[in-house]
C-alpha cells in the first residue's frame, strides 16, 4: 500500500493552496522574460494550469495582479536593503543600501519599472509596501551618527537619498548613465549629507 504522505497532491488541494502563488510566479517570469506588454491573463492562466475564469477567483483583473507583483517587488527590495545595511559597518550603511537598491534595479529591471508604474502606484498594497521600504531606508539614516547631527530632518534626508538613488538607477536602465553613475551619485550624497 502506498504511503499517503508520499502520494501525489490532489489537484483540488493544489488549486486552493498554491494557485495564487503560481500565478504570481508565472506572471513575474513573463514580465522579466518578455516584458509587461506580453502579460496576457488568458495565457497566464494556461501557464498556471487553470482556466481563464478561475484566475478571477484570485485576482480581480490585470491591475490587481500587477499591484501584487509590484508590492512583492517592494518587499524584495526592502529585504535586500535591510540585509545590506545590516551587514555594513556603521559609517557605510547608507552607501550599502544605496548599492543594494541599485543592484536590485539592475537585477530586476522589468519588476523595478512595474513598481513605479503610475497606473498601480496608488493601489493600497503597493503604497503600503513602498512605505515599508522607505521606512527601512529612513531607519538607516536615523541610525547614522553623522546624519543624526544634521540640521535637516532624517525623513527629508532619506527621501533625498532615495530620490537620487532611484534617479541613478532609472537613468542607467534607460541607457542615459553608465555603471559608474551610482558611485558618483553616492559620492555626491556623501558630500552633501555626510560631512563631518
Amino acid at each position: 500500500m502506498e504511503n499517503p504522505d508520499k502520494a501525489a497532491p490532489r489537484r483540488g488541494a493544489y488549486q486552493i493552496g498554491n494557485v495564487r502563488a503560481r500565478l504570481l510566479d508565472e506572471a513575474l517570469d513573463i514580465l522579466e522574460r518578455e516584458g509587461l506588454q506580453a502579460l496576457n491573463l488568458r495565457d497566464l492562466a494556461a501557464r498556471a494550469g487553470i482556466t481563464a475564469g478561475s484566475l478571477y477567483h484570485h485576482f480581480d483583473g490585470k491591475s490587481a495582479l500587477l499591484a501584487e507583483l509590484a508590492a512583492a517587488g517592494f518587499e524584495e527590495l526592502r529585504r535586500r536593503v535591510e540585509r545590506a545595511g545590516g551587514e555594513a559597518a556603521e559609517g557605510g550603511r547608507v552607501r550599502a543600501w544605496a548599492l543594494a537598491y541599485f543592484a536590485f534595479a539592475q537585477d530586476r529591471p522589468a519588476l523595478y519599472g512595474l513598481m513605479f508604474d503610475p497606473t498601480i502606484a496608488h493601489a493600497p498594497q503597493v503604497s503600503a509596501a513602498r512605505a515599508l521600504a522607505m521606512r527601512t531606508i529612513q531607519v538607516f539614516v536615523e541610525g547614522s551618527p553623522v546624519l543624526a547631527r544634521a540640521s535637516t530632518p532624517a525623513d527629508k534626508i532619506a527621501l533625498a537619498v532615495w530620490a537620487a538613488t532611484h534617479g541613478a538607477a532609472s537613468l542607467t536602465l534607460s541607457g542615459a548613465g553608465g555603471p559608474e553613475l551610482m558611485g558618483d551619485v553616492i559620492q555626491g550624497l556623501e558630500g552633501l549629507y555626510l560631512r563631518r
